[in-house]
């Protein structure tokens, strides 16, 4: 049973260089450009609104934020979704990649909310399929700080806000027990596909999605080459087949001619042989007698 992917990462600024990584405007060094067309955008966007860079600064400016938003802030939060290269393999060969991504964007519609969730692309011109999902950090409620602050007494009290107004907060969304929970629930919802949640508590740490590429474009080469070095081996392996199965044809060949001389056939042959010159000896000495006879 193989491991769910699942990568999540604050994106900078409009994060324009993902977005030209997610739609292909700049083809990456690992992806098979005949396998590009395999590539699709899995959510639908709103009218006039053409790409992901637009898709976000739409979903921002249509949540009803009141509070300004900073010029460092979060905008966009990146999900990578995946499995296992063999198993996502597996389920790519046996027909079911399109309910698995029907069920991977389910999963984040309903953990980060259906409007938050602006873009959704199934790469499968890379070795693993998998999903780059644009989640812009939308929420209500209590700021998470403002429940973990203590009252102090004497401090001025101010009228709190209404909890119900939306803000713009990538922390609120990326906050570690939150990290916890989406890899425990999208696992839950992988495990029809037979994959499962990564050792929990283990000592294996996330790592961002260009370190990710960068291991899996590592392990892929290394793939490769053994691949190639397999290759040679089957191929040194069949030429010493192919020797050793003349060899045999040769040594059968020897035991034939040496069976006709030496085998039963011969000495069947020689005994007819034997035979048959008895009988002509025969003939002979009747044939002298007749003669003798006459005369």
């Amino acid at each position: 049973m193989g491991y769910v992917v699942l990568h999540l990462k604050k994106a900078l600024g409009n994060d324009a260089g993902t977005s030209a990584h997610i739609e292909r405007t700049i083809h990456p060094k690992n992806a098979d450009e005949s396998r590009t067309h395999l590539n699709r955008e899995l959510i639908g966007f709103p009218q006039n609104v053409k790409n992901r860079t637009e898709a976000i600064q739409h979903r921002i400016e249509n949540a009803g934020i009141t509070r300004k938003i900073g010029k460092n802030q979060v905008r966009a939060i990146g999900v990578m979704l995946s499995g296992s290269p063999d198993d996502m393999k597996r389920i790519e060969d046996a027909g079911n990649l399109n309910d698995w991504c029907a069920d991977s964007v389910d999963w984040l519609q309903k953990t980060f909310g259906a409007d938050n969730v602006v873009s959704a692309v199934l790469h499968r011109d890379e070795t693993t399929p998998h999903i780059h999902a644009t989640v812009v950090p939308i929420v209500t409620g209590e700021r998470r700080k403002a429940r973990e602050e203590k009252p102090i007494e004497g401090k001025k009290k101010y009228r709190k806000k209404n909890p119900n107004t939306a803000r713009l907060c990538a922390d609120d969304v990326m906050a570690r027990d939150k990290l916890k929970g989406y890899q425990d629930s999208y696992a839950r919802r992988m495990q029809v596909y037979g994959l499962q949640r990564g050792i929990e508590g283990s000592e294996a740490k996330h790592i961002n999605t260009q370190q990710y590429y960068r291991e899996l474009y590592v392990k892929n080469k290394d793939l490769q080459e053994n691949i190639q070095t397999l290759l040679k081996q089957k191929s040194a392996e069949q030429k010493e087949l192919s020797k050793l199965k003349a060899q045999v044809n040769a040594e059968r060949l020897k035991e034939s001619i040496s069976d006709l001389f030496t085998g039963s056939k011969t000495k069947k042959l020689e005994q007819e042989n034997a035979k048959l010159k008895i009988t002509v000896q025969h003939l002979e000495t009747q044939l002298t007698k007749e003669k003798m006879e006459k005369h």
